[in-house]
């Protein structure tokens, strides 16, 4: 592969990390196409195909802890996995109603609505909202982590070969 397809497999990969921070890219996926493009580009080859598998196991980790994590946390936390799902609805709702910004707010509301609906007391409710949030956020990283794993995988596996 021209060093210029390879600045844009990086490219394509940093935008997949971005993704990861906004909802509107598939990062992790994103990354992972890149990936596969790198390896078969070429005609493969051990290292790359290897390079390859550890870009996947990555990122099949990285998307189970993006969902498993956070419902775990939230749930010990407090929050039901429903108040989750209510987020995402909110946030899917909170898209379209208001482009990009709306995807926060909405599944803010969502989150708070199920919780205030769940335990009819506003304070309780903020208080298992910011939980289920901070359960979010660590998905989020994980998955942001993930990324960047991802990447640094192939950035090896290019040096290397």
């Amino acid at each position: 592969m021209s060093s210029g397809g390879q600045v844009l497999v990086g490219a394509l990969m940093v935008i997949g990390l971005i993704g990861v921070l906004v909802p509107l890219l598939p990062g992790l996926m994103l990354i992972w196409g890149a990936g596969l493009w790198w390896t078969i580009a070429d005609g493969g080859g051990a290292s790359r195909w290897t390079a390859f598998g550890i870009i996947t196991a990555l990122g099949v980790a990285g998307t189970l802890a993006k969902y498993v994590l956070p419902a775990r946390s939230a749930t010990a936390r407090g929050a039901p996995t429903a108040t989750l799902v209510a987020g995402a609805a909110g946030a899917v709702i909170g898209f379209f109603v208001i482009p990009v910004i709306g995807a926060i707010i909405g599944g803010l509301a969502g989150l708070f609505l199920a919780e205030f609906a769940r335990l009819s007391d506003a304070r309780r409710a903020l208080a298992s909202t910011a939980a289920a949030l901070l359960a979010i956020g660590v998905g989020v990283l994980v998955e942001f982590t993930a990324g960047v794993l991802m990447i640094a995988t192939w950035a090896v596996a290019v040096l290397a070969t």
